[in-house]
């Protein structure tokens, strides 16, 4: 299959398979979807690793050869309004988005094995927590260049990047250099290849060891607070805070393991 889905131990690893430069084709959403379902749902699995296979690239993005629909314009234009029913169509609008907008809340270490451009750029900023690359990688969105625009990346971008290099990239198509990325803050560490997955399982391990309702409450503050006044913020966060500590007063926590009621409490 285009996307690999394994498991180690507590941890997830997604891989996209696909040719020299791991191209995303429209079925690779659907099971990149059906993974990413999975990968919630699955209650042994507390962190997740997200890498492309080989050392050439990440992923080269959507493959623009590839007749996403053959439907007419009319057709098309129904179907962006009223979903399809047929949950297995390639072409139904779209399985990437619904990507674009699942709710996550269990944390995902992106393995960047080299460049990523287009939707695997976008899939890099919304799937990806913390952001591993070796030194080849680099990111791009030359969608512009063929008359591509409004993917969504641009929505997006100004969360992760100053302004202007944001503007830079989604306008003129100009690529981001690993080097800048990390100076921006969009990448956390640049290692050689032959560190790079254990660098990430590392970091996906180390996260995968902690209480995952814990784990949970602090990404779905940091997300959600995003779109917040800060009094809405202080205010659910509070609420998040209250329900994660009735949980753990109750005797269990999350993964099940007993707590001793005479230990002494947490604050």
């Amino acid at each position: 299959m285009p996307v690999k889905y394994e498991k180690v131990g507590n941890v997830a690893v997604f891989t996209f398979e696909n040719g020299k430069v791991n191209q995303i084709t429209p079925p690779m959403h659907k099971e990149l979807y059906d993974y990413m379902e999975e990968f919630l749902k699955d209650s042994s699995i507390h962190a997740g690793v997200l890498t492309g296979a080989g050392t050439q690239a990440f992923s080269g993005g959507d493959d623009i050869k590839n007749n996403w629909s053959k439907d007419s314009l009319h057709e098309t234009l129904v179907a962006h309004f009223q979903r399809s029913t047929d949950e297995s169509a390639n072409s139904r609008p779209g399985w990437e988005r619904d990507m674009r907008t699942i709710d996550r809340y269990k944390p995902i270490v992106g393995a960047l094995n080299g460049p990523a451009l287009g939707m695997a750029f976008i899939y890099s900023i919304l799937l990806m927590d913390i952001r591993i690359a070796s030194p080849n990688a680099w990111f791009g969105l030359p969608e512009i260049k063929y008359g591509m625009g409004g993917a969504g990346a641009a929505t997006q971008l100004w969360r992760h990047l100053p302004p202007a290099i944001a503007m830079s990239m989604v306008l003129e198509g100009e690529p981001l250099s690993i080097e800048d990325a990390h100076k921006f803050g969009l990448v956390n560490e640049i290692v050689d290849q032959d560190k790079l997955m254990p660098r990430a399982m590392e970091i996906a391990e180390k996260i995968a060891s902690y209480p995952p309702i814990a784990v949970r409450v602090e990404m779905e503050g940091f997300y959600r607070s995003m779109d917040m006044s800060k009094r809405d913020t202080h205010g659910y966060m509070s609420h998040l805070y209250r329900l994660q500590r009735a949980a753990y007063l109750t005797g269990e926590n999350v993964s099940g393991t007993p707590l001793d009621p005479n230990a002494p409490e947490q604050n």
